[in-house]
Order: structure tokens, then C-alpha cells, then sequence
């Protein structure tokens, strides 16, 4: 089993995960983005993964994982959906990450201005896109500040991230809820949940500390 370059991932708690991928953020927000062998790496990890977290992301092509927390081959199991949805299959890929690879974190991560966020304050339809915003509503449901009917859509930047970080929430409870793989291990101190935002404009990513269940 091969180590992070600061912890045992064996032994490694999901708090020190947690850590470990804000001072990545930090690094990349700073460009001062560690060296990485990608040769070794590949030969490292050729026979075996032991990602230390897991995400639940967008597939917003601003928000690639390992590039906004300078990680690399081998560190995180990144489940990637428009607006970064709890799906069933989603929820399949962090049950494994976290049952079978040994992940100490998900991370359910959303962005700002996301667009599948803005369809769904919208109400927009097309195609499969529908099955992504029936996953994001209940978020819309739960947001009660903003009473104007008028100002409920995607032309109100304030209601939009508002409606971003309720989904985030909206997703991890989701997640708890439906998957009993995540729940027992988290009721086992095996690994934690939270959430975070992505900000677009400036690289830096906000963890909702509250979120945080583990």
C-alpha cells in the first residue's frame, strides 16, 4: 500500500484528510502547486488505488478536482456529475470508494454560477437534463427568504448561490439517508461527509464547516 507524502493512508483520519486538501487548495489558489513524478506515480499505482477522499462533483469543466486541491494520480476518487448530484449510480461510486478503497472523505462540492443550479431555478427542460433538476428542486422547495416570484429564477445571482449551497446540503443528506454503506461507516467513525463550494472567480474553495458528519 502506498503512503500519502504526509500520512499513512491506513491510518489516516478523515480530519487529517480534510486538512490535507485545504492546504492543497491553498497551494493552488498561491501557484506554488507541489512537484509531482507522474512516472512513479503511474508504477505506483498500477496494481492498486487507495484514494484518501472522495467527491460528489460538478462536471463543470472550471472545477476539474485534483487541479483545485494540487493532488495527483491515485489521491481522489472524483464522482463528477451536472450539479453535482446524488444520483443512485453516484452514490454507488462513493460507497465503493469508501467501503472497498479505503477513502476517509466525500466531499459533496458545489460551484458558483453553476449551471445546472441556474436551470433548475428556472425550471429549465430537455432531454435527460430533467432528471438532473428534479435532483436540485427540493433545494428550490426548501428556500424560503427570497418571496418574490420574480426574483425565484436564474437572473437573481444571490438567489442562484443560495440555492447552490442549499442543494449541497440538500446532497449530503441525500446521501446519508439513502446509502446505508455511508451511514454505518459514518456512525462508525470510519470516515465523515461535508460539504464545500468552489468560487469560480478566484479558485478558492469554502468548506461548510456545519456540514461536516463524522
Amino acid at each position: 500500500m502506498y503512503k500519502h507524502p504526509l500520512l499513512d493512508r491506513d491510518k489516516m483520519t478523515p480530519r487529517e484528510a480534510l486538512d490535507i486538501l485545504i492546504e492543497g487548495n491553498r497551494r493552488f489558489t498561491s501557484d506554488v502547486e507541489d512537484e509531482k513524478d507522474f512516472k512513479a506515480l503511474i508504477q505506483i499505482t498500477k496494481d492498486k488505488q487507495h484514494p484518501f477522499a472522495s467527491f460528489l462533483s460538478c462536471s463543470d469543466s472550471r472545477a476539474p478536482v485534483e487541479l483545485l486541491f494540487d493532488q495527483a494520480l491515485g489521491d481522489i476518487c472524483s464522482v463528477r456529475l451536472a450539479g453535482n448530484i446524488a444520483s443512485d449510480k453516484a452514490m454507488g461510486s462513493l460507497e465503493f470508494a469508501s467501503k472497498y478503497l479505503g477513502s476517509k472523505l466525500i466531499v459533496v462540492m458545489g460551484h458558483t454560477s453553476c449551471g445546472a443550479v441556474k436551470a433548475a431555478c428556472d425550471d429549465f427542460k430537455d432531454g435527460h437534463i430533467g432528471e438532473i433538476i428534479n435532483l436540485i428542486k427540493p433545494a428550490i422547495r426548501h428556500e424560503k427568504s427570497v418571496t418574490d416570484a420574480a426574483q425565484r429564477n436564474s437572473k437573481n445571482p444571490d438567489f442562484v448561490e443560495k440555492i447552490n449551497e442549499l442543494s449541497v446540503r440538500y446532497q449530503i443528506d441525500t446521501i446519508i439517508r439513502s446509502s446505508d454503506i455511508v451511514d454505518d461507516m459514518i456512525q462508525s467513525k470510519q470516515i465523515a461527509i461535508v460539504g464545500a463550494i468552489y468560487d469560480i472567480s478566484n479558485g478558492k474553495v469554502k468548506f461548510l464547516d456545519d456540514t461536516y458528519v463524522g
